[in-house]
């Protein structure tokens, strides 16, 4: 975070507690709902499942008309209004005392959908040249946010009933409205940056992206096995004898283990093997473990192991994922394939509850856990034919009057695009009349970048080469 100027490092502080609060509100109920759920009243598994569940899909309806509220009536008010929604809703469901009051408070937990305004307000308080870092710093909290849950959930559970953890929620929810309207510097203007901004009419032409497509059935597929598997692991791990009071040990030790698989794979895709095969490779694991986990008569390191492949291979899966996003969506619409990503990922969530919950009441366990062993399994086709994405890099020039004026012609826009298609290393423009910024895909290795400079210069605004 050195390049970061002190509001940008205090940007990126603040919206990553946010992140990691408002995060924990999805996951900390993943390893404890479906053995706390059983004790309320009308619960049956597939309504616990629904209760898991519920939250994932009211986000993904309301991910996108957040993040256009947010551009009418500013960021921070809109986050605010989120976080109140999502305090609201843990607090019906912490006095709730039936299935159906939990199913309630977590469907209006849900509709506080703002992860999308989060990452637009992180937009708006950076610069260019340090939004994608501070994007990653923002995506690393969410897998702590994961993390942290899945270990602290079942600590959580052994101290307070299931209504002291939505306290709990509820408690985050406050923390992180004292953030944004504490520590979150305020912005001075909204950024319409396409690579952050969802616009409505690009995305029927997303839709039909098939490479497109694959990731965003992956990303649904990836949180419905994760949703799923959690509404059977807790009670795969108290048949075999493992008491809840040290669920989160199993957890730690599983968690732990996973960066020998994340670590070397990740590194591996970025650098030597094909992305594509890294992919298989950990969707394949990710069957194993399933599989595995499912295998009655299970000694304790085997289940423990099993855990190791799962998170190891859904951490690969969640790392790789939203970057390929990026490299495949086309140069001014990364905002809006990033919205359509976000969607799937939520309704896989919901998904991911529904089916387990019925899954465990109406199959059993161990012929659900090798019923999404058999999901993985059908993911593999999905990824085959998927094309290799080339890796190359967004960038954005804010171009100065003259040039907005130029490209307001067809010929000036012709022009324009070919002129910058000609630096070496600029592989796609996308200028946009009446945006003012020339979005484009560049191959780091190729690109000049002093013939960039030179020329983002001439057409930028003062200061912009500097960025």
């Amino acid at each position: 975070m050195s390049a970061f100027t002190s509001q940008e490092r205090r940007t990126a502080i603040a919206l990553s507690l946010v992140y990691t609060t408002r995060m924990m509100g999805l996951f900390l109920l993943l390893p404890v709902m479906s053995i706390l759920g059983q004790d309320l009243e009308g619960a049956t598994p597939l309504l616990i499942g629904l209760a898991v569940g519920i939250y994932g899909l009211c986000q993904a309806l309301l991910q996108i008309p957040f993040g256009l509220l947010s551009d009418r009536f500013g960021r921070k008010p809109v986050i605010l209004t989120g976080i109140a929604i999502f305090i609201i809703g843990s607090l019906v469901a912490a006095t709730a005392d039936s299935i159906v009051g939990i199913i309630v408070g977590r469907a209006i937990q849900g509709a506080a959908a703002i992860s999308a305004v989060v990452m637009a307000l992180a937009a708006d308080l950076t610069r260019d040249s340090q939004r994608t870092k501070i994007m990653a710093v923002i995506g690393v909290s969410i897998g702590m946010s994961f993390i942290l849950s899945i270990i602290i959930g079942p600590v959580l559970m052994t101290k307070f009933s299931l209504a002291g953890i939505f306290y709990c929620i509820a408690g985050l929810g406050v923390f992180s409205a004292a953030l944004i309207v504490f520590a979150v510097p305020t912005p001075i203007k909204i950024q319409q940056d396409r690579n952050i901004a969802v616009v409505i009419k690009e995305l029927p032409a997303l839709f039909r992206n098939r490479d497109l497509l694959r990731l965003d059935i992956g990303i649904l597929l990836l949180h419905l096995l994760i949703t799923a598997s959690f509404i059977c692991i807790p009670l795969r791990l108290l048949e075999l004898g493992v008491f809840s009071d040290v669920h989160w040990s199993v957890y730690l030790k599983a968690a732990c283990g996973s960066l020998l698989i994340l670590i070397p794979l990740v590194g591996l895709a970025e650098r030597k093997w094909p992305v594509k095969w890294v992919m298989m490779a950990s969707i394949a694991g990710l069957a194993a473990a399933e599989f595995a986990l499912g295998l009655m008569n299970n000694h304790y390191w085997v289940i423990v192991a099993s855990l190791v492949l799962f998170f190891g291979f859904l951490s690969v899966l969640e790392s790789l994922l939203p970057s390929l996003v990026s490299r495949t969506a086309p140069a001014a619409a990364r905002g809006s394939a990033m919205g359509i990503y976000s969607t799937s990922q939520f309704l896989g969530a919901f998904l991911g509850g529904v089916l387990g919950g019925w899954m465990v009441g109406e199959l059993g366990l161990s012929m659900s856990l090798f019923i999404l062993g058999l999901v993985c399994l059908l993911w593999l086709p999905v990824v085959w034919r998927m094309k290799e994405p080339i890796k190359l890099k967004n960038k954005r020039l804010m171009l100065n009057d003259e040039a907005a004026q130029t490209i307001k012609s067809a010929d000036g826009l012709g022009r324009l695009t070919e002129q910058l298609l000609s630096v070496p290393g600029v592989k796609e423009v996308s200028l946009i009349p009446g945006d003012g910024s020339a979005y484009l895909k560049v191959d780091k290795h190729e690109l000049n970048e002093q013939q960039l400079f030179t020329f983002s210069s001439q057409i930028g605004e003062p200061g912009q080469a500097d960025r």
